[in-house]
């Protein structure tokens, strides 16, 4: 049975010890991964790199999509991404660092809904899939491989993550309700002008 009068044997403790290994070493690829997808987008917004709009164009980006005002939104979104990516990668703060990082995908997730699931059509496929790491990861830990364990968890509590999470859900609800809001307003005006110039014509 690999037990020896109810201790493990060595090759069982060997097996157990091999196992906890490997998840710590899957979790680092996972958070390597996705925090370096994830910084890479946020720096193409907040700093222009890697042939992003940087700033102003971010900005502009968000104000076209609803999200207004586009500078605070685009600056945020940038945060999100860049701050919560490199946090995931390096294994710090990870409840935080996945809070940040569900909630920047949900309001991405928002807008491509409409276009379906798949990213070929222009769904959201993509950003769910971020979000859902992040979500994830943040839940999970960040393993032995990380500056979490480094530093003894002081960063990776329970009521941090339960924290970070509920902020998370209760900001992504907030600003995707009041993107709603002002797309309704938006097709809402453009109707009505649709309206004026038709009846404008038949005078």
């Amino acid at each position: 049975m690999g037990w020896d009068g109810g201790v493990p044997s060595a090759r069982t403790q060997g097996l157990t010890m091999t196992s906890l290994h490997r998840k710590d070493l899957g979790l680092l690829a996972l958070r390597t991964v996705v925090g370096g997808v994830l910084f890479a987008h946020g720096a193409q917004k907040l700093f222009g790199w890697f042939g992003g709009g940087g700033p102003e164009g971010t900005a502009q980006a968000m104000e076209h999509m609803g999200f207004t005002p586009g500078e605070r939104n685009a600056l945020a979104a940038g945060l999100g991404e860049a701050g919560g990516g490199a946090l995931l990668a390096v294994g710090l703060a990870t409840p935080a660092a996945g809070a940040m990082v569900a909630g920047t995908m949900a309001g991405a997730t928002s807008v491509h809904a409409p276009a379906g699931f798949f990213a070929q059509g222009g769904g959201f496929e993509y950003p769910a899939l971020l979000g859902a790491c992040g979500l994830a990861l943040g839940i999970a830990g960040a393993g032995r491989y990380s500056l979490d364990h480094a530093l003894g968890h002081v960063l990776d509590r329970p009521w941090i993550g339960v924290l970070a999470f509920t902020a998370s859900a209760l900001g992504a609800v907030t600003v995707v309700t009041k993107r709603q809001d002002e797309v309704r307003r938006r097709e809402a005006r453009a109707a009505d002008e649709a309206a004026q110039e038709s009846g404008a014509g038949l005078a």
